[in-house]
């Protein structure tokens, strides 16, 4: 019998950061990431406007508040080929607004 071969998804463990720990300079959400990563889905589920870094020191993206953006990078690709978001990148949020509830979730996805 034969079997499919391919890519197989995995996801690192997901990171978050509760409201009151979004302050007005970028704080990280969780650890870095452990693999090159195909897929990053960051859900905003504060109820304020954020701002979202990769560096931590540069402004790269805002998300509203109960939202979400996802990097798709290369989930359609080969184990070799694409382009992925680093293996040790950390993802750091600061608030534009103030939130007063919730919680930021990132989840991220490697292929094997």
């Amino acid at each position: 019998m034969a079997t499919a071969s391919g890519i197989q998804l995995r996801a690192d463990p997901q990171r978050s950061i509760a409201f009151g720990s979004i302050g007005s300079s970028y704080s990280a959400i969780g650890t870095q990431l452990d693999q090159p990563m195909r897929i990053v889905y960051i859900v905003n589920g504060t109820d304020a406007l954020l701002q979202f870094s990769f560096t931590g020191n540069t402004d790269h993206f805002v998300i509203p508040a109960q939202s979400y953006i996802l990097f798709d990078v290369s989930s359609d690709q080969a184990l070799t080929q694409g382009f992925y978001i680093s293996k040790g990148t950390t993802v750091y949020v600061k608030r534009i607004g103030t939130p007063s509830s919730g919680t930021v979730y990132l989840s991220a996805f490697y292929g094997v």
